[in-house]
């Protein structure tokens, strides 16, 4: 007979194994993060990793699959929003969150290194792009309200803002005295300053 999958619990290991991962491949970098130390921090054995992960990058790209799909449930959560302006702080702070997770710079370091990839490559460009999206129909938004610059277009504002906030990831994992709960309220004043341009 075959055994019945509780779906929820499998979700729970799935989620427990990239967690584990998350730290490890930080902590250690691709290549330093095995197999056997993710299951060490996972608390399992190597039949379930491969269960759950065919191969390590098939773990990394559930990784990146995982922050897209925070970037789908942000746009659910802001669905509702009216002020445009209010919908952008948001889109910001859940990048100011997202860098002040300890692990975020090792892990940046370590997906830079496995960049020959094509399968990460798609799955970063995926996330990204979802980026993307979300702030240019907000600051599209923002712009019918007269409430940002209208000298650019928001497909072209939406491109500076991501390249603020990549560059503010890129410092907290380059440089340790960079962090995200310090210059955070210096990355808010020059996206919110740029936004406004002449206004």
């Amino acid at each position: 007979m075959a055994r019945t999958v509780d779906p929820q619990r499998h979700e729970a290991r799935r989620l427990q194994i990239i967690d584990a991962a998350l730290t490890v491949i930080s902590a250690r970098g691709y290549e330093g993060a095995t197999t056997a130390a993710i299951c060490r921090a996972a608390g399992i054995g190597s039949g379930t990793f491969f269960h759950y992960f065919p191969t390590k990058v098939e773990l990394l790209l559930a990784i990146l699959a995982l922050g897209t799909a925070e970037v789908s449930e942000l746009a659910e959560r802001l669905a509702n929003v009216e002020d445009p302006m209010a919908a952008i702080e948001a889109i910001v702070d859940q990048a100011v969150a997202d860098a002040a997770d300890p692990r975020v710079g090792g892990f940046v370091l370590a997906v830079a290194a496995v960049m020959h990839e094509p399968k990460v490559v798609a799955a970063l460009q995926a996330d990204e792009d979802a980026h993307r999206a979300l702030l240019t129909e907000w600051l599209a938004r923002a712009q019918d309200a007269g409430r940002v610059r209208t000298d650019l277009p928001a497909a072209r504002l939406a491109s500076w803002v991501r390249l603020l906030l990549d560059g503010f990831l890129e410092r907290i994992a380059t440089e340790e005295d960079f962090t995200a709960e310090r210059e955070e309220p210096v990355l808010r004043e020059t996206v919110l300053r740029f936004l406004a341009g002449d206004h």
